[in-house]
């Protein structure tokens, strides 16, 4: 028996929150790691900025650097999951085969592996702009904005698809843990 086994609570897995830019993927995990600390979890969230400024400096935007992103992220949270922290990774992943890959990659550790779908129409995104990416795309500034100009692959099948602009941020997080809680993960 491992000891993910002999003590539930150290049972690691990793949430992928994909989404479209301003979707509300990084403040749904924001918030679902308060409540997970709150019941005494090791929580880790890998901010996808913050990923491409520290681990991914350097790439940019092409479908192979996304890919390359992705890949990066899943292998530093299946390492974390692995080792009894649930890694919340808020990461657009635009392209089905390389969350499809990180995937995988958790099934042969037997690391448990969420895909959640944060189902936010772009006309949502465009409005709350958190970082004024589809004003500079409006303007010309930027092309290749995910769902946009630039393609974005919805999970067909995620473990859970939260519509953010219908309910609010803490009942998205608590649709979340109700998940892990169901799954023996919270």
């Amino acid at each position: 028996m491992t000891n993910s086994q002999e003590n539930p609570e150290m049972t690691g897995a990793t949430v992928w929150l994909t989404g479209l830019p301003s979707a509300g993927k990084t403040t749904i995990a924001y918030a679902l790691a308060e409540k997970l600390r709150a019941r005494g979890r090791k929580v880790q969230v890998l901010d996808g900025d913050e990923i491409r400024e520290f681990l991914s400096a350097g790439l940019g935007f092409s479908r192979e650097d996304r890919h390359t992103n992705v890949q990066r992220i899943g292998y530093v949270a299946e390492l974390l999951a692995r080792n009894g922290v649930l890694a919340l990774a808020p990461v657009i992943a635009p392209y089905a085969d390389s969350r499809e890959a990180v995937r995988k990659r958790h099934q042969s550790e037997g690391t448990a592996y969420l895909e959640v779908h944060v189902a936010t129409p772009v006309e949502v995104c465009s409005v709350r702009d958190v970082k004024g990416l589809y004003a500079k795309q409006a303007a010309g500034e930027i092309s290749g904005l995910t769902g946009v100009d630039d393609p974005y692959e919805a999970p067909a099948d995620p473990d859970l698809r939260i519509e953010s602009h219908t309910q609010s941020v803490d009942e998205s997080a608590a649709a979340l843990l109700a998940l892990l809680t169901e799954r023996g993960l919270a």
